[in-house]
């Protein structure tokens, strides 16, 4: 996948999602590859770890280069479930974006990522679908895909007559030509008591996006 747009970021949470991106967004990969450099006990997300500890373990990842996967493109998914979510801590605030692909044989994907250091809910569920579309279109070869969503904003615009807000305009033409180019794609609203398995890496995402001065 290429490098997904952001909102603006600290140049330090820039870096980490630069990680992010080498590692197609897979968050749970990524954070183990900084923790894994961040020296003595610490990780990303320690309290003892400092900026300084961060920058350097990012920098070591980044110099590695990307995972050894070998081809991660699956053929035979017919039925693909994609969960998407964004998440703001103040709306706006610190913004992340989260996405979860799942066939019948089980998780394919699980993503997050940053979209702001200050950016309203809307931005973040905007980029979350744009980020699980993108993966989907990377990994998978469905004919059908049923989109769960729990953004009313979204359904409304993408797939309605609503106008949407503004600041998704970095992600609605790439959301609508991925849209386009998929056999078959339904949505599914989801409610407040429906699990969402998407929410919790955009909180991670968010978690990001807060990171730096």
């Amino acid at each position: 996948m290429d490098q997904l747009p952001t909102d603006r970021l600290s140049p330090l949470a820039s870096r980490v999602d630069d990680v992010l991106a080498l590692y197609g967004y897979e968050i749970g990969p990524a954070i183990e590859a900084i923790d894994g450099a961040v020296t003595g006990y610490g990780g990303l997300f320690s309290p003892g770890t400092s900026d300084g500890e961060i920058r350097a373990a990012v920098e070591e990842v980044l110099a590695a280069g990307p995972p050894s996967e070998g081809d991660s493109r699956r053929s035979g998914d017919r039925d693909v479930v994609l969960y998407v979510d964004g998440s703001s801590r103040g709306n706006p605030g610190p913004a992340g974006a989260g996405a979860v692909i799942r066939t019948e044989g089980g998780p394919v994907a699980r993503l997050g990522r940053p979209v702001g250091a200050s950016a309203e809910n809307n931005t973040a569920e905007y980029a979350a679908l744009h980020l699980g579309l993108e993966a989907l279109a990377a990994r998978c070869d469905p004919e059908t895909v049923e989109v769960r969503i729990d953004s009313r904003t979204v359904i409304d615009d993408v797939w309605g007559d609503g106008d949407g807000v503004a600041a998704a305009a970095p992600y609605r033409p790439a959301i609508r030509d991925r849209l386009a180019a998929l056999s078959a794609c339904e949505w599914t609203h989801l409610v407040d008591s429906d699990p969402n398995p998407a929410d919790a890496r955009a909180a991670v995402g968010a978690d990001i996006a807060a990171l730096g001065p």
